[in-house]
């Protein structure tokens, strides 16, 4: 049997409100356990909620993005589920009527542009955390009626690959948005995936099970690949999938069953008593469209025309507004963007990685790799030398790569023919044999002998110049 993959994926972002959905107790990361709470997170009896009307703005803002409907009229309703992170022993959420229907994200897998639908996004607010101990578990509070949006796709996916393009193309968009810092390791963006398989041509779709809470990317395609394979297996040996909800165990990457699926049946839904229905104004959603910056997809497509970057990479720096931003910076200072990029993901990144830092957060300016850029491009030192400067960078942040170059006379350049002449002369005469093979058109014999000028210089020779000298003296051999 050949099988095909069906994911949705419906995601979950902290919105980046000052106070929470329904309260005025802090919506802040990393305060001491149950200091952010109120009365109406908690569950005191009495306490009613009053919608933060901040919340409603951002997710107007996405549904905008996403060119989705924002509806003028949505609601709220009650979730009931008893579980020790939920004081209140239920959710308050918009089950019925949500304030986003449909919606496209445009991502890039593997090189090629895809677009997902969008089926819907709703405003909720967040449960509270169980952290576990040794011999006992506790909750933390701080973040229950955090202000949640979820975006629920279609059932649309076919790889593991096109789910972390679309996850991370909708992060993007969230961070431009200013909706969320989409922090992944803090929780800010739990992605959920829901997975099933069938037999290749088959209409419909077969029970599904849900992977809840992942917070990256890479544990998103090894959950969705591990749960095809299990799936596959059950199926191929007579068996049937029970539709479940599993959780992700990053220790043990594995996933780990946690309950049959529920029903909406099993929640009793009901619209929220105590909340007013949420209702827009055309000049409300328009104030806010006025509102929206250039968009992580406009972004890519300017750099590519403007810039003549690769899709590819223009795709990798607008993934994450920070770096875009950087880049920009590091665009005042040479306006070479395709080795812009270059030095920046190639480079950069890869000495950094290591270390474990993300460029835009390594204390090294944009302004000074744009520096560096417009140093080779002015050929005032070459590639060879530069990636040596760009060790210095990123160990001494602070220095510039011209106050690096000229406290360094190893790192200035031959270039004067005065200087080259008596070296390209003396490569010319210890390799006859490579002239011999220049003569007979083999052309990397000419590359041959530019490498050894290069080699005699220690890298640090113009290039232009050795073609020059070389061509000039090949005529007198």
């Amino acid at each position: 049997m050949e099988f095909e993959t069906i994911i949705g994926l419906e995601v979950h972002v902290e919105l980046n409100t000052v106070s929470k959905l329904f309260g005025r107790d802090r919506n802040r990361f990393g305060d001491e356990p149950n200091t952010n709470i109120g009365v109406v997170a908690t569950g005191q009896p009495g306490a009613l909620p009053v919608l933060n009307k901040e919340a409603v703005r951002r997710a107007v803002r996405l549904g905008l993005a996403l060119g989705s409907e924002v509806q003028h009229y949505s609601r709220f309703d009650r979730k009931s589920y008893f579980y020790p992170d939920s004081p209140r022993n239920f959710q308050i959420t918009q089950y019925t009527f949500p304030i986003i229907k449909g919606g496209t994200v445009v991502a890039e897998v593997n090189g090629v542009e895809k677009s997902f639908a969008v089926t819907s996004a709703h405003l909720e607010d967040d449960a509270g955390m169980l952290k576990h101990f040794s011999n006992f578990s506790g909750v933390d509070y701080n973040r229950a009626g955090v202000p949640l949006i979820e975006i629920v796709s279609e059932p649309c996916m076919r790889s593991p690959e096109e789910a972390a393009a679309y996850a991370m193309s909708l992060k993007a968009i969230l961070e431009y948005i200013d909706a969320s810092d989409c922090n992944m390791e803090e929780g800010s963006l739990r992605i959920d995936a829901n997975v099933s398989v069938r037999e290749k041509g088959e209409e419909g779709f077969r029970n599904k099970v849900e992977i809840k809470n992942m917070n990256s990317f890479s544990y998103l395609m090894t959950a969705i690949r591990g749960e095809v394979e299990r799936q596959k297996k059950i199926y191929l040996s007579g068996g049937a999938i029970v539709s479940s909800t599993y959780r992700w165990d990053a220790e043990k990457g594995e996933t780990i069953l946690m309950r049959k699926k529920e029903m909406a049946e099993d929640y009793r839904y009901f619209p929220e008593p105590d909340l007013v229905p949420i209702v827009l104004t055309p000049a409300f959603i328009e104030e806010e469209r006025k509102k929206l910056p250039e968009l992580p997809r406009s972004r890519e497509k300017r750099y590519v025309e403007t810039l003549g970057i690769s899709p590819h990479h223009a795709f990798l720096i607008t993934a994450n507004r920070s770096l875009a931003d950087y880049f920009d910076r590091a665009l005042t200072r040479s306006k070479n963007g395709k080795s812009l990029c270059s030095w920046m993901l190639v480079e950069f990144s890869g000495r950094l990685k290591e270390k474990g830092i993300d460029l835009d957060k390594s204390g090294i300016p944009a302004e000074s790799i744009g520096e560096l850029v417009q140093l080779i491009d002015e050929g005032k030192i070459t590639g060879k030398i530069a990636k040596s400067v760009a060790d210095e960078m990123v160990v001494n942040p602070t220095r510039t790569p011209l106050e690096i170059v000229t406290s360094n006379p190893a790192y200035l350049p031959v270039s004067g023919v005065t200087e080259l002449g008596p070296i390209v002369d003396e490569v010319l005469r210890e390799n006859s044999q490579s002239i011999q093979d220049f003569r007979q058109g083999k052309e990397r014999a000419f590359a041959f002998l530019v490498g050894q000028v290069m080699k005699k210089t220690q890298g640090k020779a113009d290039p232009a110049i050795v073609h020059q000298l070389l061509k000039q003296g090949l005529e007198k051999y």
